[in-house]
């Protein structure tokens, strides 16, 4: 099981770096053709806009999975080890209701723009909702997963929050 998920977040970096690369393609090739030739490809920013938004959304499940999004540990550190167990565990509580959240409003304009197609490219428009979707579900699994190990695995909490790539251990928390 871990190694299918390395595989599939390995995967989602993958897609970003190909998102981001055509997203410089596309707005680099609009830029040079509207200064040689006054004319740009109206499809090429609405693909460039779309590799954007994916860029963003899928970058956020990835920091999740990492451990590289925003988070405050200096309270976790003066805390003692039960109270670290109960401010992670609200934590990850509040992510799932957030992402809770985000995915059913994004499944409802998913639901709504089913119809609609964007004017240069006539792709959906409600791909632009589905990242919402799609970030809103993964992030709320990788939460499940975190209360998985703080829980059942009873992995201490400075080991929850050390971020993945961090391989000499500069973030774990000192809780002594």
């Amino acid at each position: 099981m871990k190694k299918f998920l390395g595989a599939l977040f390995k995967g989602i970096e993958i897609l970003i770096a190909f998102f981001l690369g055509l997203m410089i393609l596309l707005v680099f090739m609009n830029v040079v053709f509207r200064y040689l030739f006054s004319k740009g490809f109206a499809w090429s920013e609405e693909i460039a806009r779309l590799c954007f938004i994916y860029l963003v959304y899928l970058g956020s499940i990835g920091a999740m999975h990492d451990n590289r999004h925003l988070l405050i540990d200096s309270v976790l550190a003066r805390v003692p080890l039960l109270c670290q167990r109960i401010i992670y565990a609200l934590v990850q509580l509040c992510i799932i209701w957030l992402m809770g959240i985000l995915a059913w409003g994004s499944w409802g304009l998913v639901v709504q723009n089913l119809g609609d197609k964007w004017v240069a490219t006539q792709f959906p428009t409600f791909l632009v909702y589905a990242s919402g979707l799609i970030t809103g579900i993964a992030i709320a699994i990788i939460a499940l997963a975190n209360l998985f190990r703080l829980i059942i695995l009873k992995i201490p909490v400075p080991e929850l929050i050390k971020s993945h790539d961090d391989s000499d251990g500069d973030q774990v928390v000192d809780v002594q």
